[in-house]
């Protein structure tokens, strides 16, 4: 049945001109089928072109009775992807299986407007800060019109604008059932929605947090369901290892400090002492991201609170919290708000003593510092065992889905980090025809990764292949630094539109890349994956080096350790893996379609000089494979 749904005279050939189906789209649209029939768990990896949102949507849909009550959750890496499958994929599949039931969106809580906090917001910043008073009014005529409260709706509103923190909530500062305007909570309505819907499509960030909630008793996010679809699968572990964890931060303590602030202000003028304790709490929180002596960073909180002078500074917070909460203790009763922050009080101050006792095995202590604010956090160093207890909770199929899941053909890394020991495991290549579509360098006679000079070597080797390929180039960079120095060089030598990630947000440099049509985007971190540029518009993808991890990231750290100790390899067991997964990643964002072509260059020679390099080269697609720039050249300049 379902490969008839992909043939050509299949439901999917009616609603789509020229639709065929690949033989991997119907291998795996026939093991998600098996294994939703099964009750059992399924790993993919499905290579790009695979077709694998409607390899696992199809027999998702045709097999959901929603006269049983049954329901399907779909959760994504990304926002971007769950909008995507929303509004594109799902309502073509709906219509394609004659599914009838009702599907809804549901993101995480800082997506959607606070409108106490936004009421609030405004009183408090009419004469405070002039300069927002545009991006207020704009919120505030939204607000009334708006059905739903997602902030995605307001035009022209960056995605990191600084309002947004302020008009919207999190878990620290949510008043619940106690908030003056419960009823008309845009996040309570959308997860009501959530619980009467028959298909849920989330993000992987609000399955954890629904686990974590359920924990604590207090509910729930999203309902059971009976099949569970997770999409850019190999984010998975890392997220898990966030809400497992637990986090204390400069920004709960100056949130906190204000909601007490606010008290005083509006309901208990005569509280003095109130004001006086939250304005030692904000002092406190402040001297103690001094007292880490960098500018921005992270590093082992177990070393870090050796210090004597940390030590001095942790005496100091527990005091603060101490006072503050015997000021508030006197006050209970007397305000909503301000019984809400002695529950944070409380939570804050016994999650502090936690994190000073460094002792406890199987978790790493670390901190992280930006400019202004700090981040105490546990972080569990295995998530395997309490992953597998939640899908062995619940008798439901469970779809794990990535073009980045394997290593050299195995699954291992990924299967073992989740503790999925019982899965079934596919692998399926990409139908795109590799040998003619592409080709890829390792450049000679470049120095290795942490050569001084070396961003201005790149840029006199690439500068050449830049201009044959017109522009329409992504630099991919494992670094800030290097991404700054590179995009720096390469305005100097080109006259050709370089765009630089965090000069604006995300979709707004994509936008202008493709509107450019040849111009080089440099860039890290969030554009190695989730970015989709079809067509020559982006025809060479260039890679600075292999995306190791720094060794000294905390987490990571921690985990190499524990593997040293399992009597583990941990640069084999724990590091290369990672790299290899995240490499596939960069190398996955240049083909994307059956008619592109393109060059991929890594800049890096351990890829042809240190045996592991080996691991890499086997992981990436078949690829023509050349040393010299001029073949890259030549080739670049053959395409349209």
């Amino acid at each position: 049945m379902i490969a008839s749904f992909f043939s050509s005279t299949g439901a999917l050939a009616e609603l789509i001109p020229h639709f065929r189906g690949r033989e991997a789209q119907v291998k795996m649209a026939e093991s998600v089928d098996l294994a939703i029939k099964k009750k059992s768990s399924l790993v993919v990896e499905a290579e790009t072109g695979t077709g694998k949102t409607f390899a696992y949507l199809a027999p998702a849909l045709l097999n959901l009775d929603k006269s049983l009550g049954q329901k399907l959750i779909i959760s994504t890496g990304s926002k971007a992807l769950q909008e995507q499958l929303y509004l594109k994929d799902l309502p073509l599949l709906l219509k394609a299986t004659n599914f009838t039931g009702l599907c809804t969106l549901l993101k995480g809580r800082s997506n959607y407007l606070c409108t106490e906090r936004l009421n609030r917001y405004m009183l408090e910043t009419r004469f405070k800060q002039p300069n927002l008073h545009t991006e207020l009014v704009t919120i505030k005529d939204w607000s009334v019109s708006t059905a739903t409260g997602d902030i995605a709706e307001v035009d022209n509103l960056p995605e990191d604008a600084l309002i947004i923190p302020s008009i919207t909530s999190t878990n620290d500062n949510c008043l619940g059932r106690e908030c003056p305007s419960y009823e008309d909570c845009f996040v309570v309505k959308a997860r009501n929605k959530a619980m009467d819907a028959d298909v849920i499509v989330i993000n992987h960030h609000l399955f954890f947090a629904d686990l974590a909630v359920k924990e604590t008793g207090f509910g729930k996010l999203i309902p059971e369901a009976d099949t569970y679809v997770f999409d850019e699968a190999h984010q998975l572990p890392d997220i898990a290892s966030q809400y497992f964890g637990e986090v204390f931060s400069s920004k709960q303590l100056t949130e906190l400090a204000k909601e007490i602030d606010f008290v005083y202000r509006t309901e208990l003028k005569e509280a003095k002492q109130m004001a006086k304790a939250a304005e030692q709490l904000r002092a406190a929180s402040l001297d103690f991201r001094l007292a880490f002596a960098m500018e921005k960073g992270s590093g082992s909180w177990r070393d870090k609170s050796k210090d004597r002078a940390m030590q001095m500074h942790v005496t100091r917070l527990r005091q603060v919290l101490t006072f503050l909460k015997q000021v508030v203790t006197e006050r209970l009763g007397k305000s909503e708000v301000l019984d809400h922050a002695f529950e944070k009080i409380n939570q804050y101050s016994l999650l502090f003593e936690r994190l000073n006792n460094v002792q406890e095995s199987g978790f790493s202590y670390w901190y992280e510092c930006t400019k202004q604010h700090f981040s105490l956090n546990i972080t569990p160093l295995s998530v395997a065992t309490r992953f597998q207890t939640e899908c062995q909770k619940k008798q439901a199929s469970w779809i794990f889905t990535s073009a980045t899941l394997s290593v050299k053909g195995e699954f291992k890394h990924f299967t073992q980090l989740l503790g999925l020991t019982n899965s079934d495991c596919l692998q399926l290549n990409s139908p795109f025809d590799y040998a003619k579509q592409s080709l890829f360098v390792v450049p000679r006679l470049l120095p290795e990764p942490g050569t001084p000079g070396l961003a201005i070597k790149l840029v006199e080797a690439l500068t050449p292949v830049i201009k044959a390929s017109k522009g329409r180039c992504f630099f991919l960079c494992t670094s800030h630094s290097m991404m700054n120095q590179l995009a720096q060089a390469f305005r100097e030598s080109l006259t050709l539109p370089v765009l630089l990630q965090g000069e604006k947000s995300k979709q707004a440099l994509l936008d202008e890349f493709i509107s450019h049509g040849n111009a080089l985007l440099v860039a890290t971190g969030s554009f190695w994956e989730g970015v989709d540029v079809r067509g020559q518009t982006l025809s060479c993808v260039i890679i600075d080096k292999i995306p190791f991890t720094s060794p000294e990231e905390p987490l990571l750290k921690a985990r190499m350790e524990d593997a040293e100790l399992k009597g583990g390899d941990p640069f084999f067991d724990v590091q290369l893996p990672q790299a290899v997964i995240t490499l596939k990643q960069g190398v996955g964002r240049l083909i994307r379609a059956e008619q592109d072509k393109g060059v991929l260059i890594v800049c890096d020679t351990r890829l042809v000089s240190r045996k592991y390099g080996n691991l890499f080269l086997n992981s990436l697609p078949c690829m023509p494979r050349t040393r010299d720039l001029n073949k890259a050249i030549d080739f670049l300049t053959l395409i349209d």
